[in-house]
């Protein structure tokens, strides 16, 4: 008897569940919001592709079409035409774009601004493996994308702290970072900036890293989310949606008990990545101090730096001391709260 009345009560807990299912997937669900995403191909979207597989995009209100950029000015300009929404871009570009500085031509008064910070760029300049110092660099061919990029005012802020003057170093633009390692490992020019997993890769096969951003600049400001003013005011949900999810997914990410799925998200994602590269890669990308930005804030002394970086090298120069110029902090408040 007993038994029977088990059996009957656990079919009737199925029957209910069952039913719960039903009701709850005839139940309207609120549309999620379509967000436009361009960044960058590399690890550092790691984040991303967190966030897509955990759900946690959709647990917040959006669906993202991500899309890979070949270059900033390509980014920066589809942004401000509005075929993207949002962009994961170095505060430097939303700076340079603002200030008439930038590369490509763009739309007049363009209204960029940044809302979120990412990390501090993951920068190393990494040199051929008979350089052992910046010294070494005297005479020898440097690579940048482009002389009027923010990484190219890292390496040649690095340069001039190696007390190197700009005409002891020949300086040749050489394209994104995929080219630039790829011309460094044939031994075409003797250093370059390169970005994780590059400086991983090439230190693996013996190049030499002489330096980091951080590490002779302090503070610096890398990545960030950006959209235009005029879009964000319409969709701040979106917007709010879009950083609680990121945010979420660097949460997941920091957890050791997530590293063999991390790992296994960046073999699917990077080309030629492997298992052992992931997992170095993971080390840097994941540093309790200098990896991916935990709060997603803002760094206001590391956009400083940027800005410091641009008045002394950018073209036409002009003095540039003011971030709030370029960034808004609302977004981040009305997601997370005061920051204390």
């Amino acid at each position: 008897m007993r038994s029977a009345i088990l059996q009957r009560a656990a079919a009737l807990v199925l029957l209910f569940a069952l039913s719960m299912t039903a009701v709850l997937a005839q139940a309207p669900q609120k549309p999620l919001q379509n967000l436009r995403l361009i960044v960058f191909a590399g690890g550092f979207n790691l984040p991303v592709w967190a966030a897509q597989r955990q759900g946690f995009f959709a647990q917040n209100g959006v669906a993202v079409t991500l899309t890979n950029t070949p270059g900033s000015a390509f980014q920066i300009a589809k942004l401000l035409e509005g075929e993207f929404d949002i962009g994961l871009t170095a505060i430097d570009n939303v700076i340079a774009y603002q200030e008439g500085q930038g590369e490509a031509k763009v739309i007049d008064n363009p209204d960029l601004f940044a809302f979120m910070g990412l990390d501090n760029g993951f920068l190393s300049l990494v040199a051929a493996p008979d350089i052992k110092t910046l010294a070494d660099l005297r005479g020898k061919t440097l690579s940048v994308d482009a002389m009027t990029t923010g990484y190219a005012f890292v390496l040649r802020e690095i340069v001039a702290r190696g007390r190197l003057n700009e005409s002891e170093v020949n300086y040749v633009r050489a394209g994104g970072v995929l080219n630039r390692f790829q011309e460094l490992l044939a031994g075409k020019h003797a250093g370059t900036m390169l970005i994780t997993p590059f400086e991983i890769l090439a230190g693996n096969r013996g190049h030499s890293r002489l330096a980091g951003a951080q590490e002779v600049l302090g503070a610096y400001q890398g990545l960030v989310g950006a959209a235009r003013r005029s879009w964000a005011g319409k969709n701040e949900a979106t917007v709010i949606g879009f950083m609680r999810a990121y945010r979420s997914a660097v949460e997941w990410l920091y957890d050791l008990k997530n590293h063999e799925i991390a790992e296994a998200l960046l073999v699917a994602n990077v080309p030629a990545m492997t298992p052992p590269l992931a997992r170095q890669s993971l080390g840097v990308l994941l540093h309790g101090v200098s990896g991916f930005t935990k709060d997603v804030a803002l760094d206001l002394k590391g956009t400083q730096t940027v800005l410091a970086l641009r008045s002394k090298f950018g073209v036409p120069q002009k003095t540039l001391a003011e971030p709030m110029k370029y960034i808004d902090l609302s977004y981040h408040e009305k997601a997370f709260g005061a920051r204390r």
